[in-house]
């Protein structure tokens, strides 16, 4: 017989032989009173981040004054952006409004894939952008040598076929556990919810677990390193100061920020805490789909914003020059006729005589 799902508007879809079912905490007033409410908040939320994100890619694409390593490395990170809350925020806003808040287990699959995806592709792009800027800075003569576009284009493609690769090994070994349960109490799949339904032994799943912890803790330890280099580097010289408070703050911003709402999924799955709190537990487990997407083009933007206004002061036009440049240069150009129409004359007289 098809099972029922013991919550309110909850189906089940059987898919071979398991069957998915994620749903919202059974909260009256999430349920009914507050439904449209919470739909035009996400809404809103969602459309706020595809046009923040959005518009700071078109303005990186169109100005070829941006066309440099780090603003390249910020638009994979912007599409990243999209790209993971792309699985998260039409599916909550679709359960907002059908309350029918169920997924098949193909869909919740795919679901993690994206979600996991994304979250990798964060991390190595804040390591990417770390040895950009060490680069950058501590080795500022050798910036255009090792920093070709060749190199920026290998660099873009390890980040997301790296992340890619490992997301999908994990969602493989993850999607030949038979499962026994069938409710997610989440708002969105996540890999240990689903291996926690399964039926047969998941060590294979843990072990791998474990090599992707330590594999991205690495990459946390290489990002730590660069920045003791580049906050040194800062200390030395008031030019590196500036560039570091520049380029190098808005990324540490990020990186707390995406780990820090990390660290609130975390510590979700650890709580167990009743059912009047399981409201508070979803906003906190989803705040890395929130906070990120939406804090990082604001950082970045006004940090764009600028630097634009500096970049004129740092370009070979000569009409973006200081006047004391101008004027030195005028006077040089004067000196050099005087002394060719000196010459000139030199010559004539030698030659009457």
């Amino acid at each position: 017989p098809q099972p029922q799902c013991p919550y309110p508007g909850c189906s089940v879809v059987a898919v071979e032989n398991a069957c998915a079912c994620g749903s919202l905490p059974p909260v009256p007033w999430f349920y009914c009173t507050l439904k449209y409410f919470c739909f035009t908040v996400v809404m809103s939320l969602y459309l706020l981040i595809l046009c923040a994100n959005v518009l700071l890619i078109v303005v990186i694409c169109v100005n070829r004054s941006l066309h440099e390593p780090m603003y390249m490395f910020l638009c994979s990170l912007f599409v990243n952006e999209l790209y993971g809350t792309s699985s998260f925020y039409p599916k909550l806003l679709h359960d907002l409004l059908t309350n029918s808040y169920v997924i098949t287990y193909t869909a919740c699959l795919g679901q993690m894939f994206v979600t996991y995806s994304y979250i990798f592709s964060e991390f190595t792009s804040l390591t990417v952008m770390a040895y950009d800027r060490y680069i950058a800075i501590c080795k500022p003569l050798q910036y255009r040598m090792l920093m070709t576009a060749q190199k920026v284009a290998q660099l873009l493609m390890l980040t997301w076929c790296f992340s890619v690769f490992e997301t999908a090994v994990g969602t493989v070994l993850t999607a030949r556990l038979p499962l026994c349960g069938r409710h997610i109490p989440k708002i969105f799949c996540t890999n240990w919810e689903v291996v926690k339904l399964s039926c047969s032994d998941s060590t294979l799943n843990n072990i791998y677990a474990f090599m992707l912890i330590f594999s991205h803790l690495s990459q946390t330890a290489l990002i730590m390193v660069s920045y003791v280099h580049l906050i040194r580097a800062a200390i030395r010289s008031q030019a590196d100061r500036r560039k570091f408070m520049q380029t190098c703050l808005p990324h540490l911003i990020t990186l707390l920020v995406f780990t820090t709402s990390l660290m609130f999924d975390t510590m979700y799955s650890r709580y167990s805490g009743g059912s009047t709190m399981k409201a508070l537990q979803n906003a906190l487990a989803a705040q890395f789909l929130v906070v990120p997407p939406l804090i990082n083009p604001i950082i970045y933007g006004l940090n764009l914003l600028t630097l634009d206004t500096v970049a004129p002061m740092k370009t070979s036009n000569q009409k973006y020059l200081t006047p004391r440049y101008n004027s030195q240069t005028r006077s040089l150009k004067q000196m050099t006729r005087k002394l060719e129409s000196h010459k000139f004359r030199g010559s004539s007289f030698s030659l009457e005589k």
